[in-house]
């Protein structure tokens, strides 16, 4: 008998994403009874506003949304889309230059199918999502990670990016606030590294979900905004996952120049067509409807973000930088590595994310998964008690009484 056809090289190569490994895990010591606290998921603990929910509950009435739609999106979702880039991005689109897809990470996917060819070096600013340097090999393309530490806010400058570039780059991976650190960058940092961009002609996509959550009156400016010439070679990549606490709805979309969207609509007309008719009324909803709930999400983000920097700041080795944006904090912990703790010697944040799972019964993402070790994640989108009794936890496993 012949031996079987091997399975694809290109997927074998692909990673589990290792954010929901570490919330799956953390899911199933809790359905086992352990009382663990997760950090680790980037999801809301809120429940999505009521009038998004009764705007589904209506949908499901008309035997309209039973249909197969356009593969691009609903047209007035579309137009809501357009309003909400010409209002939040500074960016004047139209509905053929916008496609809305299955939640951010397919167009995150379909952003770097059209950009990238075989072999094309793609700049990923570290730390970085788990999902980009995946979805960047999907796509043939190079990544190549350009690390800032702590010391710069986790932002990278113009001049590394310069030292990082070659005859091969053709694409650069801008995230403002930031999955996994929370940083955001000035309009000065931002108009400088897309000007930079723009002199060499290389392609941005600009993930910009988080947009809606900063804080201390802080700006999440977008570089089609600070550098309006720029707009005919970036993508922009978005949703209503974070903003609105609609995570499971799966509804995102992408924005970009008319010639890359058409591929980008090509290749969706084949993977899934058309998102789901009732969770893009339910988005419909949230962008046209009142605001108010959103901010009041936005507030609670806040107050959770200030006491979990203040509580982690007292845990001797770890340095926490102040995140303006989203709802994670990543502290440095390379002061905790190299030691033993209750017997245990750990030597990286992969170790140190084990220890504290199996001793303090938290869960957090070593920065393993998003770049260098040495640091954590932590999402602060968790009740307001499990939030303080987790780094509490924290503070009595490493000595802080």
């Amino acid at each position: 008998m012949t031996e079987r056809a091997p399975l694809s090289r290109k997927l074998s190569a692909i990673a589990e994403s290792a954010t929901l490994k570490v919330d799956a895990k953390a899911k199933a010591l809790q359905a086992a009874g352990r009382p663990v606290i997760s950090y680790a998921a980037g999801e809301p603990d809120f429940a999505t506003p009521q009038f998004i929910v009764d705007a589904a509950a209506h949908a499901l009435h008309d035997p309209a949304n039973y249909r197969y739609t356009p593969a691009a999106g609903l047209p007035v979702l579309r137009e809501a889309i357009a309003a909400k880039t010409l209002r939040d991005s500074g960016l004047e689109v139209t509905a053929s230059q916008i496609i809305v897809t299955n939640g951010g990470k397919q167009a995150v996917y379909q952003a770097f199918q059209a950009v990238v060819n075989p072999g094309d070096e793609v700049l990923l600013p570290a730390p970085y999502w788990t999902t980009y340097p995946e979805a960047i090999a999907l796509a043939d393309g190079v990544p190549v990670e350009v690390f800032a530490g702590a010391d710069q806010d986790y932002k990278v400058t113009v001049d590394q990016l310069e030292a990082a570039r070659t005859d091969r780059t053709t694409v650069l991976v801008f995230v403002s606030p930031s999955n996994p650190t929370g940083s955001v960058y000035t309009p000065e940092e931002t108009k400088a590294i897309g000007e930079w961009a723009l002199a060499h002609g290389i392609w941005v996509v600009s993930d910009e979900i988080y947009q809606n959550l900063v804080y201390e009156g802080a700006r999440a400016v977008s570089i089609v905004d600070a550098v309006p010439e720029l707009a005919g070679q970036t993508i922009l990549v978005n949703g209503v996952a974070k903003t609105y606490a609609m995570t499971g709805w799966r509804v995102g979309w992408m924005v970009g120049p008319a010639d890359a969207i058409k591929l980008a609509g090509n290749l969706q007309s084949h993977l899934s067509s058309n998102v789901n008719n009732v969770a893009q009324r339910a988005a419909l909803a949230a962008l046209t409807g009142p605001q108010t709930e959103a901010e009041e999400m936005r507030q609670a983000f806040d107050r959770r973000r200030r006491l979990i920097v203040s509580e982690l700041a007292k845990i001797p080795g770890v340095t926490v930088p102040n995140p303006l944006g989203a709802f994670y904090v990543y502290p440095d912990v390379t002061g905790l590595l190299g030691r033993e703790w209750n017997g245990t010697r750990v030597d990286t944040s992969l170790e140190l994310a084990d220890l504290i799972l199996d001793q303090a019964e938290v869960a957090v993402v070593p920065g393993e998964a998003f770049g260098p070790s040495g640091y954590l994640r932590l999402s602060y989108a968790l009740g307001d008690d499990q939030l303080l009794e987790g780094v509490q936890r924290l503070q009595k496993l490493f000595g802080l009484d």
